[in-house]
């Protein structure tokens, strides 16, 4: 899940948000381990699952008032990775996702004062891709690297991607708990995988943002992120 305290603090200080969520497509008769995605939560073979989870973000980013958008590419499960080991064991050869990636994000990064992207802790191919591409086409001054939830949840220690550059910077979550646990929520077919059911994906966030904290040596829970200069900056006005 992507960095939703410091989406709601930035929105809330009358920031312009557009969240873009790259792999979002749907796919007609899904097969094989992709269709295991979902009947393993439930989700009859004929749901389209990835049109549950575009509503699911996009009431997740309701929730905290900010703006969505779908790329509509292909998730890993679709592209041919087969296995949940194959997911966070690099990219395979012949996946060349990075080019369409590369294609739609550089003219929404190219006017963004502020880029927010995952540092790819965990090592899932899909955030990989992601991160490899913003590294390429982002200006790392005004770039800030969120750590991967729920993978930072399981691999506290875990440096992220070696393209990720900058300093740490702790954003307080001072009264935004609330509200990050409320998106969290709203994606409802991943939480119970995710965090073992709904009620607690609100003691988890909480507890993985104090161990944050403490890590960093603040005494609040916080987000950690790894910025450029300007990024800083712009995350250190969200304290004050």
């Amino acid at each position: 899940m992507l960095t939703l305290s410091v989406l709601a603090r930035l929105a809330a200080a009358g920031h312009e948000v557009h969240v873009v969520t790259v792999f979002t497509g749907s796919v007609a008769t899904p097969t094989g381990f992709a269709l295991a995605c979902q009947t393993d939560k439930g989700l009859a073979p004929e749901v389209d699952y990835m049109a549950l989870r575009r509503d699911e973000d996009a009431a997740a980013l309701a929730r905290l008032g900010v703006r969505g958008e779908h790329l509509g590419l292909l998730e890993a499960p679709h592209r041919g990775y087969d296995s949940p080991a194959a997911l966070f064991a690099g990219r395979r050869a012949g996946d060349d996702v990075a080019g369409a990636v590369t294609e739609a994000l550089a003219p929404r990064i190219a006017g963004a004062d502020l880029v927010l992207a995952p540092q790819s802790v965990g090592d899932h191919v899909d955030h990989q891709v992601v991160t490899t591409v913003v590294a390429a086409l982002a200006d790392p001054d005004r770039t800030a690297w969120w750590r991967d939830t729920p993978y930072a949840v399981r691999h506290p220690d875990a440096p992220g991607a070696p393209e990720v550059a900058g300093t740490d910077v702790a954003v307080a979550l001072d009264g935004v708990l609330d509200a990050k646990a409320d998106a969290a929520a709203a994606y409802a077919t991943q939480v119970g995988f995710q965090f073992g059911g709904p009620e607690h994906v609100a003691p988890v966030l909480a507890d993985l943002a104090r161990r944050e904290g403490r890590r960093g040596g603040h005494g609040t829970p916080v987000e950690i992120h790894r910025a450029g200069g300007a990024a800083r900056a712009v995350l250190g006005t969200l304290d004050s």
